[in-house]
């Protein structure tokens, strides 16, 4: 069962098919749109923030597992205080 591991920052709620996810998952004939969306909903919560995104995609299978990360500790801070 080979996989591939692709890592990204991308925007709170705003991930789009372009760079840095399309070119990095444009070759392992998965459907980018779906991926897009699900990252999207796993991030919402941190608009305006850069959210970093491991995608862990089977090779054979094409099936695929995000794990969305934490934004870095002073994006959260700075939320907390312009609220």
């Amino acid at each position: 069962m080979p996989t591939k591991v692709v890592k990204v920052l991308v925007e709170g709620g705003k991930a789009t098919p372009g760079p840095p996810l399309g070119p990095a998952l444009g070759g392992l004939g998965l459907n980018i749109g779906q991926i897009v969306n699900e990252i999207n909903q796993k991030t919402k919560e941190y608009q305006g923030m850069k959210v970093p995104v491991e995608i862990k995609v089977d090779i054979d299978t094409r099936k695929f597992e995000i794990k969305v990360g934490i934004p870095a500790t002073s994006m959260l801070i700075l939320r907390e205080l312009n609220t």
